[in-house]
């Protein structure tokens, strides 16, 4: 297990290419000036041990011992311990609909990032609770087994997006019937579904089903992100508008927030409907439910103990360093005798 302690620091890295592109400039540049000042028999008899190879060797040194610094700068960690902990909490799994109608923008940013920010808060604020993620539209797919990594969770949140699944629609029966499976029948945790819809196109059976996982023991509490007046589904291309989505008659699909069949499902399996609109709202009432439910006690393996690993970048940039040193940009005797470009 590793961790990156400070990611940002990944952006230097584009200094990298751009210094490549400046000595390649330079290099050319060189080589212009040398032909008007004079031919190439002449110059090699003029800087007889000028070496290119040397030149590229320089460059590339360099550059490694940035990306070295780079690298320590971001400070990466191992875990270097892992112990089993007795934890209290709640089983919450979140089914995310990442159909297309969430990409309407009648709430800002849009349907679909306003999901990931409100699953991002509340996850923000659980103490010892496991958690999963699953993506669906007109199927449902597993997205992050039950862990108790929030890390990781936010992170497989961040990549979800309308292009995961191929087929449209807004399977939730799906979703539910999935997240069935999370759940660990032996512990018999206490166990919780977050719906997080639009509810438009929904598909199959839901009230049955819903009963159906009420009666396992999964309490399904649904949260609606849009609104009832809808927008229109934007087809975007490098970030800019090109369309809007039409339907078979050539007219604009506006898309609305179904309320009604989000509060079916709570009623149905135990649990409340959410209005989406207001992140901070949102997060105090998810976490009042889940710190009123009864916390059963389940095992989890977990890293208790991380070691610095930037000393190792950091010597390895100081030893390319002092390598570069030492490199001339002139021939010298072992490059001669290797004769890499047959040399006469």
């Amino acid at each position: 297990m590793y961790l990156l302690e400070e990611k940002i620091y990944f952006w230097l890295l584009l200094v990298i290419p751009l210094l490549i592109v400046l000595f390649l400039g330079v290099l050319i540049w060189k080589k212009t000036v040398q032909k008007k000042f004079a031919d190439r028999v002449l110059l090699k008899k003029l800087s007889p041990n000028q070496s290119i190879f040397k030149s590229i060797l320089k460059i590339i040194i360099i550059s490694l011992a940035l990306a070295c610094f780079i690298v320590a700068l971001v400070n990466p960690k191992v875990g270097t311990k892992l112990e089993t902990v007795k934890r209290e909490g709640v089983d919450v799994v979140f089914a995310i609909d990442v159909s297309k109608s969430m990409l309407s923008e009648d709430i800002a940013p849009n349907r679909l990032e306003k999901s990931k920010q409100l699953v991002t808060q509340i996850i923000n604020n659980l103490a010892s609770d496991r958690i999963g993620i699953i993506a669906y539209a007109a199927s449902a797919f597993p997205q992050l087994p039950i862990t108790t990594d929030y890390g990781s969770a936010k992170m497989f949140l961040q990549s979800m997006n309308t292009d995961m699944l191929s087929s449209q629609g807004t399977a939730i029966n799906e979703a539910i019937e999935l997240a069935k499976t999370y759940y660990d029948d032996e512990e018999q945790t206490n166990r919780v579904l977050f719906i997080i819809s639009d509810g438009e196109d929904h598909e199959g059976n839901i009230g049955s089903i819903a009963e159906e996982a009420a009666q396992e023991g999964i309490k399904i509490f649904t949260i609606g992100v849009g609104t009832t007046k809808g927008g229109p589904i934007p087809i975007k291309r490098n970030g800019i508008v090109q369309n809007y989505k039409k339907n078979s008659q050539g007219e604009t699909v506006i898309t609305k927030l179904n309320t009604t069949i989000l509060q079916e499902i709570a009623k149905d399996a135990n649990g409340i409907y959410i209005d989406g609109k207001n992140t901070n709202t949102v997060v105090e009432n998810v976490t009042e439910l889940l710190q009123g439910m009864d916390k059963k006690e389940f095992e989890a393996k977990q890293f208790a103990d991380f070691k610095d690993q930037f000393q190792w970048f950091l010597g390895a940039g100081l030893l390319l360093l002092f390598l570069d040193i030492f490199l001339l940009e002139r021939k010298t005797s072992w490059v001669k005798k290797l004769n890499l470009f047959n040399e006469h």
